[in-house]
């Protein structure tokens, strides 16, 4: 009887392009469904920037890395400066992946890599939101040094992100 292991992902992690606006929104739209993240209810799949996250992510202090595996893209991640808040205040945004990449590290990789660009461009704390049923996002924040907060900061729009949390870069 012969056994086979699976080999892992090659994943690598690049700025995104104007090419990847369609592939990005889809694996966000995907990811979305999958956790029954509804556009109803505020999530990202509402932004009426997500089919144009290339043009949003080249505005000043902000970026966006796409995570991929030959060629195809499996998920990805950025920051940027948090809308109606201190200048000091950056947000960790649309952080997601496909199932096949996670659990690799990359969320971790793209969240520290997110922070460093934020530090490098003068940002003093990082914030994010999400919700209750992305247990597995909530504890790599904490892991991370997010610290849950009351309330909700800047103007996102995502009222239905119940989980807020806040990093001293």
């Amino acid at each position: 009887m012969m056994t086979t292991t699976a080999t892992p992902l090659t994943l690598q992690v690049r700025p995104i392009t104007a090419a990847d606006n369609p592939y990005i929104a889809r694996v966000i739209r995907d990811v979305s469904a999958e956790f029954g993240l509804t556009a109803d209810k505020g999530y990202t799949v509402s932004d009426p920037q997500l089919d144009r996250l290339f043009e949003l992510y080249t505005a000043d202090n902000s970026a966006y890395w796409i995570i991929e595996h030959g060629g195809k893209v499996m998920g990805g991640g950025g920051v940027a400066p948090l809308a109606c808040s201190a200048p000091d205040i950056c947000e960790l945004q649309k952080m997601y992946f496909l199932p096949e990449a996670r659990g690799l590290g990359m969320a971790r990789n793209l969240a520290l890599r997110a922070m460093d660009y934020a530090r490098e461009r003068g940002f003093k704390r990082c914030y994010l939101e999400t919700t209750g049923s992305l247990a597995r996002a909530i504890k790599l924040y904490e892991s991370l040094g997010f610290e849950h907060i009351d309330g909700p900061l800047g103007c996102t729009g995502h009222v239905d992100c119940e989980v807020r949390m806040l990093k001293t870069l």
